[in-house]
């Protein structure tokens, strides 16, 4: 693997090597956040369930042009939709989450993994084991093991890359199975959704994007990266 990164305050650690515990070098604030990309179908969005059936064709259109797994585009467009009603103020776009996902795991891919029926990253995606060693935060066992596997210090898990001690506090059901579950692409992406939210405030305009996604990992290449993939998504969907 290559080396880690840990998103502050604390949310996730990351697989796509930015430095961890210096904003790094500093890179021009966005003038505006990505674009929102191709617009999500109307979804009901009372009961549980992701929307599969009402975002399925949307997610089949926009996957080709894109390169993003169906699957993956139906986890981002169900938490865009969902977050538009339990924060309305914040603007969040599929366009975001994707952008977050391709770079923290390129979708559950990362390393030979893939997502299942479920949507669930098999095998499941851990991060370096964060002991302090060069490079690395020292981020002491926060759930006794039972996520990541280790009970002497944390690693981050999933496609979204959760610590799993922020997974303890943002975690949620986002399709119904019962399980709060990192591994989920649905859990996650509805997860990462309600935390930049809340870590942004208006995503809607360049200074709230950009907090967001610092809160999500303080380093201004992450910043510039998510940003590139989000445009791009943006600008590839129909």
């Amino acid at each position: 693997m290559r080396r880690a990164l840990v998103l502050l305050p604390l949310l996730a650690v990351g697989l796509a090597g930015y430095a961890m515990l210096q904003p790094g070098p500093a890179t021009p604030r966005p003038q505006a956040p990505p674009g929102p990309g191709a617009s999500l179908p109307a979804l009901v969005l009372d009961g549980p369930g992701r929307g599969a059936d009402q975002l399925a064709g949307w997610a089949t259109t926009e996957s080709e042009p894109t390169g993003i797994p169906a699957q993956a585009l139906q986890a981002y467009g169900w938490a865009a939709a969902v977050a538009a009603r339990t924060h309305p103020g914040c603007g969040i776009t599929w366009t975001t989450l994707a952008g977050i996902g391709k770079v923290e795991s390129n979708h559950g891919r990362y390393a030979g993994s893939h997502l299942d029926a479920a949507n669930r990253a098999e095998p499941p995606i851990r991060g370096l084991t964060l002991d302090g060693g060069p490079g690395l935060a020292e981020i002491v066992d926060t759930d006794g093991g039972r996520l990541d596997g280790n009970r002497t210090y944390d690693r981050a898990v999933g496609p979204m890359q959760f610590i799993p001690g922020t997974w303890a506090r943002w975690g949620i059901d986002a399709d119904g199975d019962g399980r709060t579950d990192p591994d989920d692409l649905d859990d996650a992406a509805l997860a990462a959704a309600d935390y930049l939210c809340v870590s942004g405030g208006d995503l809607r305009t360049g200074a709230g994007w950009r907090q967001a996604i610092l809160t999500y990992n303080r380093s201004a290449v992450y910043v510039a990266d998510v940003l590139a993939q989000a445009a791009g998504y943006a600008d590839e969907s129909s």
